[in-house]
């Protein structure tokens, strides 16, 4: 005999408890009499209030009994009071199936989550009828498909429905969640079992301990298997048209093996290359083409083995696109080096006179000329007339110093000119809104307006003026360029890989609140930065974008992670159980406790209770009705 849900210790706090409070209540009665007399003038006036002692007698001891009884039997049934041997009563089972990507993997014709399902199923069966179980999938995270479940209707359903992920096995964290469940239950504790093959990371695989009721059922397969380990894609820095292409094969099985690699570009062959991989090794490749247009670059390996997942990956490429720039200008020889000198964007060079009002994308430049309507693009104003200036003019300054750039907007990010000598500039007046990009002694001389459609106005000519043979002339159009259309100078790198846990270099360290992570539903995705690595976690299958700056990180987390090598328990049990017996040794009584601890307070209320008195004050009532009046 035995408590499932609480300790006897517990069982005790909770009857002490229970039984001085009905016990107080009987003590504590103090119920109003209610007398009836004629009038007040019966009664005589009283110098000293009489001193009135009650005894603490229990009116209803026989009541207090009743309840106390009822009390000790449903907390009884609350503890859950079973007959027999606690050794051998149900017990608490964790039942984890390895649903990571390896057991996609295929030995003839059947796959290795046919049998571990299988193999899963007889281990149910083998269990008493009485016993729960947990079923746990495990793959780069364990997650529960059901709770501690008795009805094995539900246990075979979670079994079945579950499919191999696209992630490795993470065998510690998945031990470590079935017995933190384990402990969360108060009755007795089982079998931890795993059903699976058990391919590990490397990390994982120095893991030597193991639960001390832990039984490990593998699943062998052919370890076999050549697979790609990650495909990564970026522009070239110094030819934007240029991919570069980097691929990372790695042979998982025990022998020498040749795997050859083909990569192909909308259905065209880019390039080919065979890898001679020792067992164990990896082994990497670039790859070099040009294009400007979109399509999907596919990397597959040409042979067949086991796992064919992850022989194949595929990147969606976007298309290279050219901003296109109008110039306005007199003297269009002037600005062609500028513009010449920024790639990425077509530039058109025309006259002020043949000005065409119906631009509606790219940039206008407009060379000391301003049009005779507001504009609906984005527009560069270099020395414009001072009465149709989008920035109110100040004044007009001859020899004036530039002083200062603003280095904190993007704008004038890698500015450090200074003491540049203009014959002349216009100095403006900035209005709220406005962003001042450079100085001189006299005032505003760059000025950028944020708000749609985007105007940045130069106060001088930078050819004409002292910045003629100057870096910072090129940089600060580049810069312009790059805030008016962010998207069209935005550097890519695309990668295929795995789910699990991410890790990015950037360029230079970032401010954290510049980096945005989403899904491609655009859920954001929480991410920690250590100076210049950023790390993320993503658990399903899919696109990830990486957004910082001018930089934009694709991630296509589809490529499965088979695993390295199988991990093998140390001490542990192995192979199915044998078969348990049909009928477990202890037997529940609660809820008997519970309808005589109910039967207890009905009759307590039935004799002692209300009732009682409505029947007694109804037998009065009637029999005084029938008293003859004197």
């Amino acid at each position: 005999m035995f408590f499932l849900n609480l300790s006897f210790p517990e069982f005790l706090a909770l009857l002490g408890a229970s039984s001085a409070v009905v016990v107080a209540l009987y003590l504590l009665d103090r119920r109003k009499n209610k007398y009836v007399v004629p009038t007040l003038r019966f009664f005589a006036a009283c110098e000293t209030a009489p001193v009135l002692k009650h005894r603490r007698k229990l009116q209803q001891p026989w009541s207090l009994i009743l309840q106390l009884v009822s009390l000790l039997l449903l907390l009884l049934a609350i503890a859950q009071l079973r007959l027999g041997s606690r050794a051998l009563s149900s017990r608490d089972h964790v039942l984890i199936v390895d649903s990571s990507a390896w057991m996609g993997a295929r030995t003839g014709t059947t796959r290795l989550i046919d049998q571990a399902r299988l193999a899963a199923r007889t281990y149910v069966s083998r269990l008493p009828s009485t016993d729960r179980l947990m079923v746990l999938r495990a793959d780069v995270l364990a997650t529960p498909a059901t709770l501690f479940e008795s009805d094995r209707s539900k246990i075979q359903q979670a079994i079945d429905q579950t499919q191999p992920g696209a992630a490795s096995l993470n065998i510690q964290g998945a031990l470590d969640f079935a017995q933190k469940a384990q402990k969360m239950r108060s009755g007795n504790a089982g079998e931890i079992a795993f059903v699976g093959a058990a391919r590990v990371s490397l990390d994982e695989a120095s893991l030597q301990s193991s639960p001390s009721n832990f039984r490990f059922i593998p699943i062998a397969g052919s370890t076999e298997h050549c697979g790609l380990r990650k495909v990564n894609v970026r522009r070239s820095m110094n030819d934007p048209d240029m991919w570069e292409i980097f691929v990372s094969v790695k042979n998982y099985g025990a022998s020498q093996r040749s795997v050859p690699l083909g990569l192909q570009f909308g259905g065209a062959p880019v390039g080919t290359r065979t890898f001679v991989l020792k067992p164990g090794a990896e082994e990497n490749a670039t790859f070099r083409f040009k294009t400007r247009a979109a399509g999907v670059l596919e990397a597959r390996l040409l042979n067949r083995d086991v796992f064919p997942q992850d022989s194949r990956a595929s990147l969606e490429l976007p298309a290279r696109k050219l901003l296109p720039v109008t110039v306005y200008s007199a003297e269009p020889d002037l600005l062609k080096p500028v513009f010449t000198a920024i790639s990425g964007i077509q530039a058109t060079f025309r006259l002020p006179s043949s000005y065409d009002s119906n631009v509606k994308n790219g940039i206008v430049v407009l060379d000391g000329f301003a049009p005779p309507a507001a504009l609906a693009v984005d527009s560069i104003w270099l020395d414009p007339p001072a009465e149709k200036s989008p920035v109110s003019v100040r004044s007009t300054e001859k020899n004036v110093r530039l002083q200062r750039w603003n280095v904190d907007h993007p704008l004038g990010a890698g500015l450090r000119a200074k003491d540049t000598e203009l014959a002349s500039a216009e100095t403006f007046r900035a209005e709220p809104g406005d962003v001042v990009i450079a100085e001189s002694s006299a005032g505003a001389i760059v000025v950028a307006r944020p708000t749609e459609p985007k105007a940045v106005v130069l106060g001088f000519h930078p050819v004409r003026a002292g910045m003629k043979y100057e870096l910072t002339t090129p940089l600060l159009f580049a810069n312009i360029m790059r805030w008016m259309a962010p998207d069209v100078f935005r550097s890519w790198e695309l990668t295929a890989g795995t789910v699990g846990t991410v890790q990015a270099e950037l360029d230079a360290e970032a401010d954290p609140s510049t980096i945005r992570i989403s899904t491609e539903d655009g859920k954001p995705l929480p991410f920690t930065v250590q100076g210049r690595t950023v790390r993320f976690f993503a658990a399903d299958p899919g696109v990830v974008r990486l957004l910082t700056g001018d930089r934009e990180l694709v991630y296509s987390l589809t490529l499965p992670q088979p695993g390295d090598v199988v991990w093998t328990p140390s001490k542990a049990k192995r192979g199915l159980p044998g078969r348990a017996p049909v009928e477990s040794a202890a037997r529940d009584i609660w809820q008997w406790l519970a309808l005589l601890g109910a039967a207890g307070l009905l009759t307590d209320w039935i004799l002692f209770g209300r009732m009682r008195r409505s029947v007694m004050g109804a037998s009065r009532t009637a029999s005084m009705s029938w008293r003859k009046a004197s």
